[in-house]
């Protein structure tokens, strides 16, 4: 017996909506236990193990074979994977938690309004401070890949994992890199995005590990999974 081991947020408005989603395609994900126990069940597919984790946890038990599949962020599959194409199939886009990875600079950079502009800023920044301009995020590997493919270079990132339109109120930085769905908390500190496609349009996804053991009872799960969504769709 080699279970399918699904993995799915633990918590909050994302888990909600992603037992609407598989309850929609007649998978039934359950909570078992007390209500601060991560155990649960799923009726509807045979031989599938349901698994409690926090979506940034998610990415990295895809990469290391621990779970079968996974439903977590677009955007955190691809900062948290290197090569992540190589590491995971990208199973069902399920159509909420949807969010863009975006830059922002603050309202009063009356000349800059493109990547252009913000490259010439960071190199007279660094001219003029001696200094590296400061963007804060939580995402450096996709904000640098971003950055490093449009020509801009005189930067240094600044990790931030919370409240990271508030560093250049607080100083700590001169831009932000950070996901939104309304752009609400970014107008409340007077910032605004850089026009342009996002550095990633993200949204909960359900995802596959190559590196998982898929043999006997959890190949024959994946499927009867993958029949039920894709009836469900067409």
């Amino acid at each position: 017996m080699n279970p399918l081991k699904l993995a799915v947020p633990s918590k909050g408005r994302l888990q909600e909506q992603t037992i609407e989603w598989f309850g929609a395609r007649g998978i039934t994900l359950e909570r078992t236990g007390s209500g601060r126990e991560y155990a649960g069940r799923v009726l509807g597919v045979n031989n599938v193990e349901l698994v409690l984790l926090s979506a940034g946890e998610i990415p990295r038990e895809l990469a290391a074979g621990r779970i079968h599949m996974g439903v977590t962020g677009i955007d955190l599959v691809r900062e948290k994977i290197p090569a992540w194409q190589g590491a995971v199939d990208e199973i069902s886009r399920m159509g909420f938690g949807h969010a863009d990875l975006i830059l922002a600079v603050p309202k009063i950079w009356v000349d800059v309004e493109n990547l252009d502009d913000l490259a010439a800023v960071t190199a007279a920044f660094r001219a003029r401070h001696g200094m590296r301009l400061r963007i804060a995020t939580k995402y450096h590997n996709l904000v640098r890949d971003y950055l490093r493919q449009n020509g801009v270079a005189d930067y240094q990132l600044v990790d931030s994992q919370g409240a990271t339109e508030g560093t250049i109120k607080n100083l700590t930085a001169e831009a932000v890199a950070d996901i939104t769905s309304t752009g609400a908390t970014l107008e409340a500190n007077h910032l605004k995005i850089l026009p342009g496609d996002p550095i990633v349009k993200s949204q909960a996804t359900l995802f596959a590990s190559h590196g998982a053991d898929w043999q006997g009872a959890a190949d024959v799960a994946r499927q009867e999974i993958i029949n039920q969504i894709e009836a469900r769709n067409a």
